[in-house]
């Protein structure tokens, strides 16, 4: 196939369906705005120390994962620094009410069930039930599963589309252990009666099957996916955002560059925030409807971050995220909680390793999920140009931040040789995302119509990827590219290639 694809925006999304494009004959230029690739894999120095911007926590990168076959399939694995998890605590959550009392997942099925059942005895039988349950919802995914869907036939169990905190519910009656299974809900825009129980199961069986972190950052991971475009007479440009999409008779003639240079391909895939893509437009090229349905679509939550770097040999490294939760019962409040006089009232905090992890950590990334609203004051300023107000916002927030992790660390303070912070307005700056949001429209069972976005758009040339699409994560954006690489290779070629072994169909 010798088609010329223009891809708006660098990002996993980009990215991803830019290499599997390329690996199938297609020439493909990526045009990314910022100066560096890739989107929540992105990664920056800071005093000659490496920083990542999102991508902290992998799932599916396991020998058998969805990640690997994918990665394997473009010839990068090996090229990947991945460093797994422990296997007694893929991730460690501590509730401060009433302990604290910290439990340490630990990986595999049979593992996560044993040792909540021995802290839950009595809700044992549920317990199983619920996680066997997980595991029927996540087969269900053919997607997620690298299974071409048998066409036009949907068969999905009752609890697929129930909101994820009912799910819980159903089989779960302790309180406790009902917000203990939803600790990773902030981490993939989890809103109570809200998200749909499929997302809940497919993110928990990924990290139940095998976590992991970068070691050295995920920018690595960009840049081989670069690479293998470029290997393929591809281009990945930088630091020129498209500024302008001409259209006519319904199809894009072109895209403009802010350096004035014009591209010209025969099809165009949008990786940015689709309200982003409707300003960059010409007047009319959406009918009203579909722009109106765009702009409607909640968003997810954004975040607060805090990066601290540490003084060598005093803070030890943790190969695992942690979760801090106040106390119980908030897990699915946190966005709806940024200001209240105790906030955060639940962060995820962990210590990246490096490309050679020894026993100490050399920084330390704190998320804290947070409205727009909170900086919605700044809106119309540009990073490094916010005034003083908000400086000094941002050191309240980075010293209430620190209060807490003093309490969860005592110490932790003097270990600190300096301290910088991100907020909604930097991840919106940076990503090009809409209101700062992690992770793009929010998945909502109570409108799935509304919520769904297609891959195709109202012109016919110009399709979508990334994470607004079907599904958001670094397991779900590239399992959106593949979709999205199809509908412009054929139905099945990259499904068939990469999982040749798992031809049967399952369910849609």
């Amino acid at each position: 196939m010798n088609k010329h694809v223009v891809i708006i925006g660098g990002g996993v999304g980009g990215l991803f369906t830019g290499a599997l494009l390329a690996r199938n004959g297609c020439r493909v230029t990526v045009l990314e705005k910022n100066r560096i690739i890739g989107g929540g894999l992105q990664c920056f120095m800071r005093r000659g120390e490496l920083y990542e911007t999102g991508m902290h926590i992998l799932g599916g990168f396991q020998e058998g994962g969805c990640l690997n076959k994918i990665c394997r399939y473009l010839g990068i694995m090996d090229l990947l620094n991945i460093r797994p998890t422990d296997d007694d605590a893929i991730d460690a959550i501590t509730y401060w009410e009433g302990g604290p009392t910290t439990y340490r997942i630990p990986r595999g099925r049979q593992r996560f069930v044993s040792y909540l059942s021995g802290l839950f005895p009595e809700e044992a039988i549920g317990l199983r039930r619920y996680v066997d349950t997980l595991y029927r919802i996540a087969d269900e995914i053919d997607l997620f599963n690298l299974r071409r869907p048998v066409e036009g036939f949907v068969d999905h169990g009752p609890e697929f589309l129930m909101p994820a905190d009912q799910l819980i519910a159903q089989y779960v009656t302790d309180f406790r252990l009902r917000d203990l299974l939803a600790y990773m809900n902030p981490m993939y825009g989890g809103v109570a009666g809200h998200t749909p129980a499929y997302i809940h199961a497919m993110i928990n069986v990924l990290y139940i099957e095998g976590s992991s972190l970068f070691g050295g950052g995920g920018q690595h991971l960009a840049d081989a996916l670069a690479e293998v475009i470029r290997d393929r007479g591809g281009e990945v440009l930088t630091s020129d955002a498209v500024v302008h999409i001409a259209t006519a008779d319904r199809q894009v003639q072109k895209v403009i560059t802010c350096s004035g240079r014009e591209y010209v391909g025969d099809i165009y895939v949008s990786d940015i925030h689709p309200t982003t893509l409707l300003r960059l437009a010409d007047e009319g090229a959406f009918p009203r409807a579909y722009r109106m349905r765009l702009e409607e679509i909640p968003n997810t939550y954004s975040a607060f971050v805090l990066y601290l770097k540490f003084r060598p040999g005093t803070v030890p490294y943790v190969n695992h995220p942690c979760y801090y939760q106040e106390r119980y019962g908030l897990v699915w409040q946190h966005a709806e909680n940024y200001e209240a006089p105790d906030w955060p009232l639940g962060f995820m905090y962990l210590t990246p390793p490096d490309k050679k992890q020894g026993p100490y950590a050399s920084r330390m990334t704190v998320n804290c999920l947070m409205s727009f609203d909170e900086v919605r004051q700044w809106t119309d300023t540009t990073v490094t140009h916010r005034g003083p107000e908000y400086e000094a916002w941002k050191e309240w927030n980075v010293q209430r931040i620190m209060a807490k992790l003093e309490r969860l660390l005592p110490g932790i303070s003097d270990c600190v040789e300096y301290r910088f912070a991100a907020s909604p307005l930097t991840i919106r700056d940076y990503y090009g995302s809409k209101e700062g949001t992690l992770y793009g429209y929010r998945q909502d069972c109570e409108n799935m119509a509304l919520s769904q976005l297609h891959i195709a758009t109202k012109l016919r040339n110009l399709l979508l990827t990334g994470q607004n699409i079907y599904l958001h994560g670094i397991c779900g954006v590239p399992l959106t590219a593949i979709v999205t690489a199809e509908a412009i290779l054929g139905p099945g070629v990259l499904l068939e290639q990469i999982n040749p072994t798992h031809h049967e169909h399952g369910k849609v």
